[in-house]
C-alpha cells in the first residue's frame, strides 16, 4: 500500500449545487455518488470540473460488503468503469449490508454488520474480491448506525485493524458518523480513533445531522455541528488527513453558506503543527519495519478460506434483522427493539422520499406530498422493497391501480399512462395480484 496521494479540502458533487460547486474558490476536489452517473453520459459541470483539474472520487452506495454473499460482478464492473470514466485515484464503499438474498430484501440503506469473527471473515474476502476487479485502489468507509447487534466479539478499532491487516484497503473514516454512534451505541469516537490504523486512512467526511428524542440521525441536510468539527480536529491531532470531504445530500443551503462550512473544515485541517507519529496501543500494534507510521504499510495476511458454514450463519442472521425492518416480522432476540422499531420507521421514510425524488409525478398525481406519503406508507407496510427504487415506484403505482386507486377518475388515468409509459403493458387484473400474492406465501 503506497501512501495516499493528497486530495484536500472537497465536497460531495450533487445535481442540486452542481453551478455553486463549479463556483467555490480553493475546492480541491469532488466526491459523486458512483450510480448517479453514467459512464457515457457524464454531467457538464463534472467534466468542467476535470478539465480544471478538480479530481473526481466515486462513492458507490449498494455494493454491500458487508453482507453475505459474495459481492456482484456487475456492480464491481459498473464501479470499475465509473472510475476509468471520471480518472479517479480511488473509488470508495460502506462497510455495511444492504440486502439479503434469501428472503430477497432490499434495506435502501446501508446497515451494520455485526462485528463477529464469522462477519469479518465474510467482509474480508468479499473485500478482496472487489479489490481484484477494481482498477484502482478501494477505501471503505466507517457507518452511522441506530443500533448495535447483540453478543458482539470485537470492537469498532479491532473490527478495523484486523479488516486493514487482512487486506490491506484503506479506510475512508467519517467523524460525524463516530459522533453518531457515539449517540447511538455509546461508543468512543476517541477510543476508536486511537486504535485504527491511521496510515490506511484515504481521507475524511464531514457532514450534519440532527438529535430527536435521544438519537442521532445522520442526516446529510444540516449544517456541521461543533460537535463534529471537534472530532475532525480530534483526528487531526492524531494524523494529517489526505482530504477532508463536506457531505451535503438535502435541504441545501445558500452557496454562502456552503463555502462557510467548507472554510470552518480548512481551518481545523490546517491548524497547529503535524500530526505526531503515534505510539502503538493494545489495539494498535506497531508497523512493522521502519519510518513513520504515515508512510509505513502494514503487511497484509495471507487470505484466510472462508468457510459456507459462516457465511451461512451471518446470512441468517442478517435476514432476520431485516426481515423486522423491512417486512414486520418479529424483532431477533438480542436487539433493542425501540431502536429497531425507530430504524424502521426510518426506512420507510427513506423509501418514501427516494421514490418520490426519483419519481416526482407519483405526488403530483397524488394530490400532493403528504396524500402521497400517506400512500406509499401504507403500501409498503405489505411491500419491502425487492429490486430497487425505480422498480419500487412501478410497483406502487401498479397496487395503486390494482386497487382502483386514485378514487379521482382523471388522476387514475394519469397514473396508467404514467406506469404504461414505463413498463410499455398494461396493469394487471386484481386476480393476477392475487395470483402472486398467493405465490410469494407458497415460496
Amino acid at each position: 500500500m503506497k501512501p495516499m496521494a493528497h486530495l484536500g479540502v472537497g465536497i460531495g458533487w450533487r445535481p442540486e449545487i452542481a453551478d455553486a460547486v463549479e463556483r467555490l474558490t480553493g475546492l480541491d476536489w469532488v466526491e459523486v455518488v458512483a450510480e448517479n452517473v453514467c459512464p457515457g453520459h457524464l454531467p457538464e459541470s463534472l467534466l468542467r470540473l476535470r478539465e480544471r483539474g478538480t479530481r473526481v472520487v466515486p462513492h458507490g452506495v449498494s455494493l454491500g460488503l458487508g453482507g453475505a454473499d459474495r459481492p456482484d460482478p456487475a456492480k464491481l464492473a459498473a464501479l470499475g468503469e465509473r472510475a476509468a470514466a471520471l480518472g479517479a485515484p480511488l473509488v470508495t464503499e460502506h462497510i455495511a449490508f444492504v440486502r439479503t438474498s434469501s428472503p430477497v430484501l432490499e434495506a435502501g440503506h446501508l446497515l451494520p454488520v455485526p462485528r463477529t469473527r464469522d462477519a469479518l471473515d465474510v467482509l474480508c474476502e468479499n473485500v478482496r474480491i472487489a479489490q481484484d476487479a477494481l482498477p484502482v485502489p478501494l477505501a471503505l468507509e466507517n457507518i452511522a448506525a441506530l443500533f448495535s447487534w447483540p453478543d458482539e466479539e470485537l470492537t469498532e478499532g479491532q473490527f478495523l485493524t484486523e479488516l486493514v491487516e487482512r487486506t490491506g484497503v484503506r479506510l475512508l473514516i467519517d467523524v460525524a458518523n463516530l459522533h453518531t454512534n457515539r449517540v447511538n451505541r455509546g461508543e468512543d469516537p476517541a477510543a476508536v480513533l486511537d486504535a485504527i490504523p491511521l496510515e490506511a486512512l484515504a481521507y475524511v467526511h464531514v457532514a450534519g445531522g440532527i438529535e430527536r428524542d435521544g438519537v442521532w440521525h445522520d442526516t446529510h441536510a444540516h449544517p456541521v455541528p461543533p460537535v463534529v468539527l471537534d472530532l475532525l480536529a480530534e483526528l487531526r491531532s492524531r494524523v494529517d488527513p489526505p482530504g477532508v470531504l463536506l457531505e451535503r445530500d438535502d435541504d441545501f443551503p445558500a452557496e454562502a453558506e456552503l463555502a462557510g462550512e467548507l472554510a470552518a473544515i480548512r481551518a481545523v485541517v490546517t491548524a497547529g503543527p503535524p500530526a505526531p507519529e503515534r505510539p502503538p496501543t493494545p489495539e494498535r500494534p506497531a508497523v512493522a519495519g521502519s519510518g513513520p507510521a504515515a508512510c509505513e504499510p502494514r503487511t497484509v495476511e495471507e487470505p484466510r478460506p472462508v468457510e459456507e458454514s459462516a457465511r451461512t450463519r451471518v446470512a441468517l442472521g442478517q435476514a432476520a434483522l431485516l426481515s423486522a425492518l423491512v417486512a414486520g416480522t418479529p424483532v431477533p432476540e438480542g436487539f433493542d427493539r425501540r431502536r429497531i422499531r425507530v430504524q424502521a420507521r426510518a426506512l420507510a421514510a427513506k423509501r418514501a422520499d427516494v421514490v418520490a425524488r426519483l419519481a416526482p409525478e407519483l405526488p403530483a398525481i397524488l394530490g400532493g406530498l403528504e396524500p402521497y406519503r400517506e400512500a406509499f406508507l401504507s403500501y409498503a407496510k405489505g411491500r419491502p422493497m425487492t429490486a430497487g427504487y425505480r422498480r419500487d415506484a412501478l410497483d406502487f403505482a401498479e397496487d395503486l391501480l390494482i386497487r382502483d386507486l386514485p378514487a379521482d377518475p382523471v388522476a387514475r388515468r394519469r397514473l396508467t399512462s404514467w406506469w404504461r409509459d414505463r413498463t410499455g403493458a398494461r396493469p394487471p387484473r386484481r386476480i393476477v395480484r392475487w395470483a402472486r400474492s398467493l405465490a410469494g406465501r407458497a415460496a
